[in-house]
C-alpha cells in the first residue's frame, strides 16, 4: 500500500492528465464498440412483449385486489369477534 501510495505521489500532473484523456478515449471506444452490438426489435416483438406486459398487469392487479379483500373482510370478522366494530 505504501509503494502504491509512493508511486501515486510521483505522478506528475502531465501524466495524469495524459492518462484521462487515454481512459476517456478508451471509454469512448468501448461505447462505440457496444453500440453495434444493439439491435432493434421488429414490431411483433413489440406488440408481443407489450401484450404481455398488460396481460400481467391485470392478473397482478387481480390477484392483489382479492387478497385485499380476503384480507379486509377477514379482519372485520376479527374486529367484529372482539368487539371493536359495532
Amino acid at each position: 500500500m505504501a509503494k502504491a501510495a509512493a508511486i501515486n505521489t510521483e505522478e506528475s500532473a502531465p501524466n495524469r492528465a495524459l492518462s484521462v484523456v487515454n481512459r476517456g478515449g478508451d471509454f469512448l471506444r468501448d461505447v462505440r464498440s457496444e453500440m453495434h452490438k444493439v439491435v432493434t426489435p421488429s414490431r411483433a416483438e413489440v406488440q408481443s412483449t407489450t401484450l404481455v406486459v398488460i396481460i400481467s398487469v391485470f392478473a397482478f392487479a387481480a390477484f392483489f385486489w382479492g387478497v385485499d379483500e380476503v384480507l379486509g373482510t377477514a379482519l372485520k370478522h376479527i374486529y367484529h369477534w372482539l368487539g371493536a366494530v359495532q
